[in-house]
């Protein structure tokens, strides 16, 4: 796939993802709690303060989507914090059998929208040419 075409798919990839991290999390929070949420009931402060980081990471990213190469920082610290974050709470759900049902939520949604902006990113000297 051609630079352009790469970067028109990263743009739909970033109203995406940064979408669902402003407006979808919570919600998936509340239906799917066994996939996506890591309190058991009640208030979580923790909840509240993930959420917030990912509703601020997802108006970065609409924000990127409107010139992606001039934003690929923000892209890779993304896709490099999506990996860490997916692969500790993948290690967190293994310890911690109450934990399992996040293998098929949030831990593989992390890793999808890693790789797929990963992909599409296109790298400083493909950009360049």
């Amino acid at each position: 796939m051609n630079t352009p075409d790469r970067v028109k798919f990263l743009r739909v990839a970033l109203v995406v993802v940064g979408l669902i991290f402003v407006v979808g999390v919570y919600p998936l929070t509340i239906v799917w709690p066994e996939g996506w949420a890591w309190h058991h009931s009640g208030q979580s402060l923790y909840l509240q303060m993930i959420l917030g980081i990912y509703a601020t990471l997802g108006v970065f990213l609409l924000l990127a989507s409107r010139d992606p190469l001039a934003n690929r920082s923000l892209i890779w610290f993304t896709v490099w914090s999506s990996v860490v974050h997916g692969v500790i709470m993948a290690a967190q759900s293994f310890a911690y059998p109450e934990h399992r049902g996040h293998l098929l939520g949030d831990v593989p949604a992390l890793l999808i929208v890693a790789i797929v902006l990963a992909l599409l990113t296109p790298r400083r000297h493909a950009a360049l040419i």
